[in-house]
């Protein structure tokens, strides 16, 4: 009976210090939406770029001005829901564990997860008013891994392990350069969505 009581003391012990050491609240069905918002992004980036060519035939990007606009304004809406969605649905969680959404972890985990993001964002927008679209897509999947992998210290465990296959899959688009926007579907939309039901599941006693 001591023994027992001893391990749920030490069990108590452990998830309070993993609670103060780190920002928990994310919701698992927020990543699931931003998984669904990038699949939906990614199929009206594709009609974009090669509407009105034969699937079976080779395909090539057409990037105008309009179309440019049209995949800004795809990217934008996208990022906005899927921050919208995250926030909403992570606050409610957050009340749930009685954790302030904004403490000491959550800042640290935004920090260190904007650095790598803005930096990557700069670097594509610079790419494409170069010229380098087909490394766009890469490189948002290379820095929004290592944003990810940056930021696992002071959240949950599977972030780091999201990150580094995010990484794997933008090395992987920047070997096969042409199919990029596969990758990115896959990075952004599938994994998301396999995370946030892992994350979820988690989450249920």
């Amino acid at each position: 009976m001591e023994k027992r009581k001893y391990i749920e003391d030490i069990e108590a012990i452990k998830d309070m210090m993993d609670r103060s050491s780190k920002f928990i609240s994310l919701s698992g069905l927020s990543g699931v939406l931003a998984g669904t918002f990038a699949l939906i992004a990614a199929y009206l980036a594709y009609s974009t770029v090669y509407g009105g060519q034969d699937y079976m035939e080779y395909r090539k990007a057409v990037l105008t001005t309009g179309s440019l606009s049209k995949l800004l304004l795809i990217a934008i809406s996208t990022i906005v829901l899927s921050i919208g969605c995250g926030i909403f649905l992570t606050t409610r969680k957050a009340r749930k564990l009685n954790q302030s959404i904004f403490d000491k972890q959550a800042q640290l985990m935004l920090t260190h997860l904007a650095i790598p993001l803005i930096t990557g964002g700069v670097l594509c927008v610079i790419l494409l008013l170069k010229g380098g679209v087909a490394l766009v897509a890469p490189l948002t999947l290379i820095f929004y891994g290592l944003a990810l992998v940056n930021a696992s210290k002071y959240a949950v465990d599977a972030m780091r392990t999201l990150g580094l296959i995010e990484i794997a899959l933008g090395l992987l688009a920047t070997w096969f350069l042409g199919y990029g926007l596969i990758f990115w579907a896959i990075g952004f939309g599938v994994m998301h969505i396999i995370y946030g039901i892992f994350m979820h599941l988690n989450d249920r006693p």
